[in-house]
């Protein structure tokens, strides 16, 4: 599918999002540090699950509102969300103010936000994407975000640490443009099928009770409800980068290792094993994705399941830096196999009407993944790291069976 053949919405997003990512990513890094110096670590870490689990709420909310209300109407509320949010922020951080708990409110803000914007960006792309090309297109804004991921923090370092309410000031400006982008270029694209509510005042009450309703949909959806429980047990392997493994490689690495000449240590072994997945992920998903798109999906997500744990054997049974890397290599291309095709196959099997839906619980897999991932640190202290890395490889193979057993009843549902 050619860039010149998309939907005007989607190009307008395409750029519009490569910045929001990129901004989001410019402060994010940095706030649980300034958190932990301003409020305490214990504090800090206490409120920011507080709000994660609210913004997990408001996601879910986000899908049924897509639905009811429509595709761009979430995302101009989103971004508008996300513009007021960043004024709070620039105003808490500014000499005159400075007060760690209304940067908080403010982050939490523009996290909500961007759950509210999520799902109905997903449902758009479902909207006006042919089903064969739509895993395609879902690995391109993948790779604007894991791009976004690997550019921000380096920007971030650069301008957020040294002019704080200055770089806020730019991503209010920028937002903006993007918000008039969004309310004056782009198109709804809510299917005329979708439920079409009456007219009248509704009340939060209401509104609530309509959205638990909705969602009765999700759950009567077996094999949906499967394929999440397959993506929390894949997931929380995923989360595993950023919490067992740099915990592993600084116990396990020597203080030095010689490297290609080079002096390491274990941070910097874990810094390179960073870039090897960042590197790896934004390169090739667009490609790894179009070139898999000739398979069958069951096989693809069964393979990138067998890949995890190879990974995660070679990681737990490491004696040298080299083998570090290689099993970074074969995690990465895990997690590279199977972008696009998560979004894909949830577009394919969600009713028309409750698509926005059905994408905002399917984000399930990444909140419950991330409660879950820190379970395994603490696994480690009980049994060792191997043992650890023996059960995180297993649950990768059982999310392998279930995966199998999804696809292999789709196909079974469509004869």
């Amino acid at each position: 599918m050619r860039f010149s053949t998309w939907d005007i919405n989607l190009k307008v997003r395409l750029y519009g999002e490569a910045f929001v990512d990129v901004s989001f990513w410019m402060i994010f890094p940095f706030l649980t540090l300034y958190f932990s110096e301003t409020l305490g670590r214990a504090t800090a870490g206490l409120l920011l699950i507080i709000s994660q689990i609210i913004t997990a709420f408001t996601g879910l909310l986000g899908g049924f509102l897509a639905d009811k209300y429509g595709r761009k109407r979430m995302l101009l509320v989103a971004i508008s969300g996300e513009i007021a949010s960043f004024i709070l922020f620039a105003f808490a951080r500014s000499s005159l103010i400075d007060s760690p708990i209304l940067v908080l409110v403010a982050f939490t803000g523009v996290s909500i936000s961007g759950s509210l914007y999520q799902p109905a960006a997903q449902a758009m792309i479902a909207d006006v994407v042919p089903e064969k090309d739509r895993a395609y297109i879902f690995s391109i804004f993948f790779t604007m975000l894991n791009i976004a991921v690997v550019v921000g923090p380096l920007l971030g370092a650069v301008f957020f640490i040294t002019y704080p309410v200055q770089t806020i000031c730019a991503i209010i400006f920028f937002e903006t443009i993007l918000l008039i982008a969004l309310a004056k270029l782009t198109h709804e694209t809510l299917p005329h099928t979708a439920t079409k509510q009456p007219a009248g005042k509704q009340t939060i009450a209401t509104v609530l009770k309509e959205q638990f309703s909705s969602y009765k949909v999700v759950l009567r959806d077996k094999l949906f409800l499967w394929f999440i429980v397959a993506g929390i047990l894949t997931t929380q392997t995923i989360m595993q980068i950023d919490m067992l493994f740099p915990i592993y490689i600084k116990e396990v690495i020597p203080t030095t290792v010689n490297l290609l000449r080079l002096t390491l240590n274990g941070e910097q072994v874990f810094a390179i094993s960073l870039a090897i997945n960042g590197f790896i992920v934004a390169l090739t998903a667009i490609v790894m994705t179009k070139w898999l798109a000739r398979y069958k999906e069951g096989l693809i997500f069964v393979l990138s399941c067998t890949f995890y744990a190879v990974g995660l054997l070679l990681f737990g049974s490491s004696i040298s830096v080299w083998q570090f890397f290689i099993a970074m290599v074969i995690f990465s291309f895990a997690e590279v196999m199977v972008v696009g095709f998560q979004q894909s196959f949830v577009a394919r099997i969600a009713p028309v009407e409750n698509r926005a839906i059905y994408f905002s619980a399917s984000g399930l897999r990444n909140t419950i993944g991330r409660v879950v991932a820190p379970l395994m640190v603490t696994l480690s202290v009980g049994i060792g790291y191997f043992p650890t890395f023996i059960v995180m490889a297993l649950l990768t193979l059982i999310a392998a069976v279930i995966y199998y057993l999804v696809f292999k009843r789709e196909e079974q549902q469509q004869r």
